[in-house]
């Protein structure tokens, strides 16, 4: 839908000039209206001061809306509870990239074309081995991501929709087989090959956990708890690593030059790496009877300790994310017979004592996504230091996608924040022998 100019005005009164100024208000199809401030410095003079944005819209998008306060996340309109209950992780993928779910027929063509790029060119694997053993994945999959535009570079020309499209592809299909490489270079463990016979979420866990050595199998149960991850993990409006891939974008950079810089930004522990900050934290606890002790630190603000998976940035509610996987978490633990994990145990302890807790009632610090997912994964048999990688194999489609959409607008211009300057003023150079 498109934005609406309400004919209605805010106005400024600036008290050195004497002057007012009128900005536009503009309603989008749902959520918070917007004061256009487009030409505020033209008309007034002056920056607009607002660090980390938070109440700064960037852009306009039709993908993915968030209502924080009432726990709501749709992309194009559909709630999430529904896709993730009724839909597969490549529905979700066409949604993004093209705006509607799709009809059987163009589901059948789109996962065709994806299944049949997920191989990689096979020099890449001499790319892989120019890193130490020990590296950490998300510092191969950079490197890595950012070095397909050397090996695709028939795709990398962004005014051309059907290379963009190509290369939206490419990133969507090569990424599982990107992630399962990094795993296995950690652990010296031959790279397998991609099976087209098998569904996006079975076919990542083959290429991560099988070997050549025996046959492989995974119940349907755990596939579709991969698959919902992806789901939940597919797309998140403009947080700080979709920001950056439309900020790094905006400078007209090849895509996957773009989808690297976001999975920097995705790395940093505040970002992506919360899931793998929940494991840290219940390793930290320990045992079901020092919960209590941790809550009290938590509670304390002169503690630097703090309960990682509670709480969230958007969510002032409950994490609609956070309920999806709650219910799945039993499901796939008796699946894989580790119903006695104890920092399963340790989890489902602290949950139910902050939930009771008026402290983090009071506070909204439900848990969310992070926290279920991490239990989850450790499950699985990802490692810790997985985790970020699995959230930039969801989340690349929503990233193209953003990015896709950015390219398309008419109005796109390179990015440029302005700034508060509070540095010194003009000095005079001293020499050497003054200072």
């Amino acid at each position: 839908m498109d934005k609406k100019d309400t004919g209605e005005f805010v106005t400024m009164h600036d008290p050195r000039s004497g002057k007012e100024f009128r900005f536009p208000i503009i309603d989008g199809s749902v959520g918070p209206s917007v004061i256009d401030i487009r030409k505020f410095y033209a008309e007034t003079g002056y920056f607009t001061y607002d660090p980390g944005f938070t109440s700064t819209a960037s852009c306009d998008s039709c993908l993915t809306y968030i209502d924080g306060d009432k726990g709501v996340l749709m992309h194009r309109g559909y709630r999430i509870e529904d896709l993730a209950q009724n839909a597969n992780y490549l529905e979700v993928c066409y949604l993004l990239l093209h705006g509607e779910l799709p009809n059987q027929q163009e589901y059948d063509e789109f996962a065709y074309d994806i299944t049949h790029h997920t191989m990689l060119h096979d020099q890449i694997q001499y790319f892989f081995r120019g890193f130490r053993r020990d590296a950490h994945p998300m510092a191969i999959m950079v490197g890595a991501v950012g070095a397909l535009s050397a090996f695709y570079h028939d795709v990398t020309d962004i005014n051309d929709e059907r290379q963009r499209m190509i290369a939206s592809y490419r990133l969507v299909a090569k990424m599982p087989t990107l992630a399962a490489m990094a795993y296995k270079y950690s652990i010296g463990q031959p790279f397998m090959y991609a099976d087209n016979s098998l569904s996006y979420a079975a076919n990542f866990l083959k290429m991560t956990f099988a070997t050549p050595t025996e046959e492989f199998s995974v119940s349907d149960s755990v596939v579709k708890v991969m698959d919902q991850i992806f789901i939940l993990h597919a797309d998140h409006e403009q947080n700080a690593s979709t920001s950056t891939v439309r900020l790094a974008g905006s400078s007209m950079a090849n895509p996957f030059a773009c989808i690297s810089a976001g999975i920097s930004s995705l790395w940093g522990p505040a970002h992506g790496g919360a899931n793998e900050a929940v494991l840290d934290m219940l390793e930290q606890i320990g045992t079901k009877d020092r919960v209590g002790k941790f809550i009290k630190r938590a509670k304390d603000k002169n503690d630097p300790f703090r309960l990682m998976g509670f709480g969230h940035r958007v969510y002032k509610n409950y994490d609609p994310r956070a309920g999806i996987l709650r219910a799945s978490v039993h499901n796939v633990l008796d699946e894989l017979g580790v119903t006695a994990e104890p920092l399963l145990d340790l989890a489902l302890e602290l949950e139910r004592i902050a939930l009771k807790d008026e402290y983090f009632i009071e506070r909204k610090l439900f848990p969310n996504v992070d926290f279920y997912s991490g239990i989850i994964l450790k499950a699985m048999g990802f490692p810790t230091s997985m985790f970020t990688v699995l959230f930039a194999l969801s989340r690349t489609v929503g990233w193209i996608s953003q990015w896709k959409e950015m390219h398309e607008d008419p109005r796109n211009r390179i990015g440029r924040p302005r700034q508060l300057f509070l540095g010194e003023d003009k000095r005079s150079f001293k020499p050497m022998d003054q200072r």
